[in-house]
């Protein structure tokens, strides 16, 4: 996956649409329950922001690497109808309400910042904004437009939850939330099957050569 500067088109509308997928989809997340559990536990909101970005950043960037490994392997048909189901099915998972696993109550007996760490990161392991961020990655010929953007949702949806607690979290629209990230995630899984991955238009069609200059 190449690396492209800030200005690029494409680098921003990546950046764009992996903050706004899993800002939403975030809502209600268990990883905003547990945002929530620590700012109740530890009370200190910025060692657990920085937590959060910390956990979030280690996360997603082994997760894109992942998406865009994957995509090397596969040819743009396959990829294609890959990326478009697994954003049908994160669309119908997102449906569901979550709740925190029992094991994620049982916080590391650590500071704030560490706890944070190391609870973010295992509890965003197989969860749905991580395989969003895959599937992003999988489907964008560009990787830190995507980690950088789903780590900013990711604070978007949860920074105002460790502030403000319980106040904010009681206050947020789950089931319309959970309705607008379905149908986000519903509508990218059409597209994607209509119009095909960013990386189609990087791979050489059969039959073609590139011209080269002499």
């Amino acid at each position: 996956m190449d690396v492209s500067p800030l200005s690029s088109p494409d680098a921003l509308s990546t950046l764009g649409m992996s903050t706004l997928v899993v800002a939403i989809a975030e809502i209600g997340d268990k990883t905003q329950l547990l945002a929530l559990l620590l700012a109740a536990r530890f009370r200190r909101p910025w060692p657990i922001i920085a937590g959060i970005f910390v956990a979030t950043v280690l996360n997603h960037a082994l997760a894109a690497w992942l998406g865009a490994l994957a995509a090397s392997y596969l040819t743009p048909d396959v990829l294609r109808w890959i990326v478009a189901g697994s954003f049908f099915a994160i669309g119908l998972w997102t449906l569901k309400p979550d709740k925190i696993d029992e094991d994620s109550e049982k916080l590391p007996a650590r500071g704030a910042f560490i706890a944070t760490v190391i609870a973010f990161f295992l509890a965003e392991i197989g969860d749905k904004t991580q395989i969003a961020t895959v599937v992003l990655a999988a489907k964008s010929p560009l990787l830190w437009p995507v980690v950088m953007g789903t780590t900013l949702g990711m604070l978007l949806a949860n920074v105002p939850v460790v502030l403000l607690g319980s106040r904010f979290a009681a206050k947020l629209p789950l089931k319309a939330a959970r309705i607008a990230a379905a149908a986000l995630f519903l509508a990218l899984a059409a597209w994607v099957a209509v119009q095909g991955v960013s990386v189609d238009a990087q791979l050489p069609q059969p039959g073609k050569t590139e011209s080269r200059n002499p």
